[in-house]
């Protein structure tokens, strides 16, 4: 230890560790858990002021005694033969056909996607060797497949088509995608992952009026409803002109005026909502041309009077209802805020939507959030400006020198960037936020730039 290091770091300094003393520690665990520990698994049970997290990152930048480069999982790769995804040996034609061989003279048939293990090889499965040769993994080319691998060297025949081929592909990518968020994509979900110059917007246009062999005539939700039993909001019934007036002439009779888009629940509909219905005869779904709203519907068959519209609005006097709502409640509305205490025909909701879209007079392109921001001065958490690498890289250095340690997620505020902490830093670098590539993180930041 360096006799000039403050002795409020030496206290804090974390004893050694050993590859030896980890295994032990894994070894323990497994024995409880039957499986072994990942970096997320909490405390170590037989040394509780450790954490499997800490030990990761102690072998990811070699701290504690440890050579840097490793992981946790490469670690147990290594030394306890545990499968890491990330990190499986390469895969060549030869071998699994090898493997094929042998699973036909152990069965009689040959192996598809879903003949699960590969019997004496832990490292892989036939569903993994399927998808790395379809997404180009372990060194193979990708656009293939097992079935398609088994035609060609094997002369066993399949009849998956090309079509069937891209959507398995599609499938492939969507299941990646619901690993990753927790929810299935949709046309609003971006870039792919595993394709960083394509966006589901664009698989889902391919699906629709065919392209790079698709037929066409189907779409993303529709993909994903027949194979994943995703529910598709825009697959319901039909919804018969008859209907709709059936519900419109009880809820006159009910309330004495007719309904419109924010009525709510429709009474012994099953569900239905007057806003479903809206949006269903405006786009043109459930049997219906489009193009048309329900007071106009309604205009049209039952000589519904429409409603004014609103009035229009200024961004003086929206700033003016902010002030008198800041002045009653000491704090600034949001679009939650609910209605206008000035204008009770109007919400901080609706003020939103006409700021955003450019309704009643506004210009668009804004917010409240923004135009309190801008002529308010209130901080706007969703506008903090970009980051860049060297910036980061510049903090990094001055936390380094006021602790002695370099900083993780849970280091806190950064003085250098008021506002900003150190946890909103490292989930920008890993989430591609403020300007940041993604894919990153502090502690790999680290080891690229500080490594000695």
């Amino acid at each position: 230890m360096n006799p000039k290091t403050p002795k409020r770091l030496r206290a804090k300094r974390r004893p050694p560790l050993t590859i030896d003393m980890i295994l032990a520690w894994a070894d323990d665990h497994f024995e409880r858990k039957k499986r072994w520990p990942r970096s997320d698994a909490g405390p170590v049970r037989l040394n509780l002021n450790e954490k499997w997290s800490a030990i990761d990152q102690a072998l990811l930048l070699g701290l504690r005694g440890l050579p840097k480069g490793s992981s946790l999982a490469r670690l147990l790769a290594k030394f306890r033969g545990v499968r890491n995804r990330k990190a499986l040996p390469p895969l060549k034609v030869g071998q699994i056909l090898k493997w094929a061989d042998e699973f036909k003279s152990r069965t009689g048939r040959w192996p598809t996607q879903k003949a699960g293990a590969i019997s004496d090889r832990g490292w892989y499965s036939w569903s993994l060797v399927d998808a790395a040769l379809l997404l180009g993994r372990g060194g193979l080319p990708g656009g293939s497949s097992l079935a398609r691998l088994l035609e060609a060297h094997r002369g066993r025949p399949h009849q998956q088509s090309i079509p069937r081929l891209l959507h398995r592909l599609i499938l492939v990518w969507a299941d990646a995608h619901r690993a990753r968020t927790g929810r299935w994509p949709t046309v609003t979900s971006g870039e792919i992952h595993e394709l960083k110059d394509k966006t589901w917007k664009t698989v889902d246009t391919y699906l629709r009026h065919g392209a790079r062999g698709l037929p066409g005539g189907t779409s993303l939700a529709q993909l994903l409803e027949k194979h994943r039993g995703v529910h598709n909001r825009l697959t319901r019934a039909l919804l018969p002109k008859a209907q709709i007036l059936a519900w419109a002439d009880a809820h006159f009779r009910r309330h004495g005026s007719w309904p419109h888009a924010r009525s709510g629940t429709i009474s012994s509909s099953g569900g239905e909502t007057w806003g479903g219905i809206e949006s269903a005869l405006q786009t043109g779904r459930r049997g219906h041309p489009g193009g048309i709203t329900l007071a106009r519907f309604l205009e049209r068959e039952r000589n519904a009077p429409i409603r004014k519209r609103p009035p229009p609005l200024t961004e003086g006097e929206i700033l003016a209802w902010a002030d008198a709502f800041h002045a009653n409640t000491g704090r600034w509305p949001k679009y939650l805020s609910g209605p206008v205490a000035e204008n009770e025909r109007t919400t901080w909701a609706c003020v939103e939507q006409a700021l955003r879209s450019g309704q009643r007079g506004l210009p668009g392109g804004s917010s409240l959030a923004r135009l309190l921001a801008s002529r308010r001065g209130v901080p706007n958490r969703l506008g903090k400006p970009k980051l860049s690498v060297r910036e980061i890289l510049r903090w990094m250095k001055s936390h380094q020198r006021r602790t002695g340690k370099w900083p993780g997620e849970s280091s806190g505020p950064i003085p250098e960037a008021p506002g900003d902490t150190w946890f909103i830093v490292n989930n920008a670098l890993y989430m591609g936020c403020r300007g940041m590539a993604g894919g990153s993180s502090l502690a790999r930041l680290v080891v690229k730039h500080f490594a000695d």
